[in-house]
């Protein structure tokens, strides 16, 4: 049997690269997002380029606690352990703390920290029970460093950051590894229309070959942070 990994947000961007490099190296996959059409198209490509992995997703929405729950029964419907969680799910929307739209805090809160929060908790009793896994949570530069129109988003980047790091002091006497990844701008969907080239941008790849080459490690070392601009720096 094929070792397992759960992405969220699997069917574009970062997901998408960590899904084909993770089934590039023999693994099952279980991710979810909110569109069943990508969703399927995801699953189509999956089936041809990997076949020795096999894929398995829900469309559920993480914002909502009720299709998180949802999403933890389906994994462990699968009965097959968890041995890598990559928390990816999120939103941006820009703007400021003094002139967001109401609710703008409470909507990326639910999507970048709640679901990694409520999904982690679900996972971890077979990781700590097998003393094995890793979990990568894919926080941001902006959980170390405000911006001007970050707002709500950047609020909940730091506090994403902040319960990887305690998560990690949790889980070593249990063998687990947690590993926070704070990428700078990556080429995704997030940035479509803006007026600068492709080339400006970390590639989703290179973030997929980062989280594999830290996952590859011994045992005996973990890596605690993965910290990746684009090579000109941070965006304006």
């Amino acid at each position: 049997m094929n070792p397992l990994a759960v992405v969220t947000g699997g069917t574009k961007g970062i997901g998408r690269a960590v899904i084909e490099k993770f089934s590039a190296g023999g693994f099952d996959i279980i991710t979810c997002a909110r569109n069943e059409n990508d969703l399927l198209e995801l699953k189509k490509e999956h089936s041809q380029r990997f076949p020795q992995s096999n894929l398995h997703y829900l469309p559920a929405d993480l914002s909502i606690r009720s299709q998180v729950d949802a999403f933890i029964e389906f994994i462990k419907s699968k009965n097959q352990f968890p041995g890598v969680l990559i928390n990816n799910t999120g939103v941006f929307i820009p703007g400021q703390v003094h002139n967001e739209t109401e609710g703008t805090l409470e909507k990326t809160m639910e999507t970048n920290l709640y679901s990694a929060y409520h999904l982690t908790r679900g996972v971890l009793p077979a990781m700590m029970e097998a003393k094995k896994g890793h979990i990568f949570t894919i926080c941001s530069t902006a959980s170390i460093m405000a911006y001007p129109n970050g707002g709500s988003y950047c609020i909940s980047k730091f506090a994403l950051y902040g319960m990887t790091k305690v998560l990690r002091e949790e889980m070593k006497p249990h063998n687990v590894k947690v590993t926070a990844v704070l990428p700078g701008a990556t080429f995704t969907d997030s940035w479509k229309g803006v007026d600068l080239p492709e080339e400006r941008f970390i590639d989703s790849m290179d973030i997929a070959e980062s989280i594999w080459a830290t996952y590859s490690l011994s045992p005996r070392a973990v890596v605690e942070e993965i910290l990746i601009r684009p090579q000109l720096g941070d965006l304006d």
